[in-house]
């Protein structure tokens, strides 16, 4: 009985073993296609969710898979703490097999990312000093020309996701102190700018921005990806 005993449980630790091995070569791929389509330094960290991973190959679906990119550059836009998830993802079992990853599907990928401050200000029109998270909103502070003169002043401005990018609109003016009060209407037109990111990794569009402490934070949802669209 000792024996018997004994081979479940090397029997056990070696299917267990042959799962993680299994698990990470896959996630090694995966890593591999992600740091190539977007020419990324460092491979991203990828981690299959769920175990026993090879009954999920078995099946040919998985629950979800985090990358995790972290810097990402794109058009001159770089972003911080990019993540990615994929959601309900199919594969053939003969390809996870074989460590391809061509024909990996996703039916949702949902990216996240930080956009600072610092990549926002350069699209701003002249006369902005600052952009912060501010009490009432995303504050836009500068110095503004009416009529041929120069008022220092806190603009009020609304994010929100387009097809062109991230679009700032100001709503509301707070004079500087003692200064005079400009009417919104003369700078909607010269403060509404937009920040040409449309979307993240994987043909995610922006759906949602919020505005924090240190940056923009966005999401970006796609649909059906299709792992064949990334180079081999």
């Amino acid at each position: 009985m000792r024996g018997l005993l004994t081979l479940i449980v090397v029997l056990a630790i070696a299917l267990v073993a042959g799962d993680r091995i299994a698990v990470v070569l896959v996630q090694n791929e995966i890593g591999r296609r992600i740091a190539s389509e977007y020419q990324l330094s460092a491979r991203p960290a990828v981690d299959i969710n769920g175990f026993p991973f090879l009954t999920q190959a078995v099946d040919g679906t998985y629950g979800d898979i985090d990358i995790r990119v972290g810097d990402w550059t794109d058009k001159q836009i770089t972003v911080h703490n990019l993540d990615v998830t994929l959601d309900k993802v199919s594969a053939p079992l003969g390809d996870i097999a074989n460590n391809r990853t061509e024909n990996l599907v996703a039916a949702t990928a949902t990216a996240t990312a930080l956009v600072p401050y610092t990549t926002v200000q350069p699209y701003a029109p002249a006369g902005v000093e600052s952009i912060s998270n501010g009490q009432n909103g995303l504050d836009v502070t500068g110095t503004f020309t009416v009529g041929g003169i120069p008022i220092p002043a806190t603009v009020v401005v609304t994010v929100a996701p387009t097809d062109d990018g991230i679009q700032i609109t100001p709503v509301s003016v707070q004079a500087a102190a003692g200064g005079p009060m400009i009417p919104l209407a003369l700078l909607r037109d010269t403060l509404t700018f937009t920040v040409p990111l449309q979307q993240l990794p994987v043909g995610a569009k922006l759906t949602s921005i919020q505005p924090t402490p240190a940056g923009l934070q966005v999401t970006a949802v796609a649909h059906n990806v299709h792992f064949s669209d990334l180079p081999k």
